[in-house]
């Protein structure tokens, strides 16, 4: 990595404030900070684990606003949060050993289904609803497989935790929103002490994106807890839908190597 002067660690404050922003509201801030940080210099590898820093921040700023505000049901909350973990770290360690090909083919459809889901479902208001299964069942599936892609991979993990916090438990928007971040802080951290471990994260821009991303996520969070779906349900649209297409960009994507085939 070559030495960044302060002019590049200030845009990166600037961005790291922006997605822990949008990350409160819907999640999507890597969709920023990970393509800003291999622009300053970082390599992937780097880029990936120094993001986790801000994204653990965010994520707990966030989360203790919502908890302050009586959003989070920590009976239960805390249970998820530590199966998410688990499944973090999981996919931390197991990252160098899944076919990424796959994940880079299915995440962008499953972005697209979200969005549209969350776009012209009626179901999506600020009430909570039925519930569609118990809380034990959704503790033992769907943070176990979402902390898992949260650490393997991550980019759309706070849009499917709440597609199962509404879907599933029926979860109103603003009571899931609450409880994703905290399920997101607990996966990403997971991940970010094995990254840590392997010596990748680059602290000092780590550090200074997470003290502004913990602004931006006060920000955002408070925002949502005062709006509610008329801000969360149409930037979740919006998030998802710039995550997938950012994905199918990318020239090492397998759709766009398949169009190529074929054209």
């Amino acid at each position: 990595m070559t030495e960044l002067g302060l002019d590049m660690i200030a845009v990166l404050a600037a961005v790291s404030f922006f997605a822990g922003f949008v990350d409160a509201i819907a999640g999507g801030g890597g969709l920023l900070t990970v393509p800003a940080l291999l622009l300053a210099g970082l390599d992937p590898a780097q880029a990936i684990a120094t993001n986790k820093v801000q994204g653990v921040v965010g994520a707990a700023s966030a989360t203790y606003t919502f908890g302050r505000k009586g959003l989070i049901d920590w009976r239960s909350a805390w249970r998820f949060a530590l199966v998410s973990f688990a499944s973090g770290v999981a996919g931390a360690l197991c990252v160098r050993f899944l076919p990424r090909p796959v994940l880079e083919a299915l995440i962008p459809a499953l972005l697209i289904v979200i969005a549209f889901y969350f776009a012209l479902s009626p179901k999506i208001k600020d009430a909570d609803a039925q519930a569609r299964m118990s809380a034990l069942a959704f503790g033992l599936t769907v943070p176990v497989a979402v902390g898992f892609y949260d650490g393997i991979f991550g980019p759309g993990a706070g849009s499917f935790y709440m597609l199962g916090f509404v879907t599933l438990l029926g979860y109103g928007v603003v009571r899931a929103t609450a409880h994703t971040k905290l399920l997101n802080f607990a996966s990403n951290l997971g991940s970010l002490l094995l990254y840590a471990a392997t010596g990748a994260v680059v602290w000092p821009v780590g550090l200074v994106m997470a003290g502004t991303a913990l602004l931006g996520a006060q920000v955002g969070s408070r925002l949502a807890i005062r709006l509610g779906s008329r801000i969360i349900r149409p930037l979740l649209v919006v998030v998802s839908g710039m995550m997938a297409l950012r994905l199918l960009l990318d020239p090492a994507n397998p759709w766009r190597q398949a169009l190529k085939a074929l054209f």
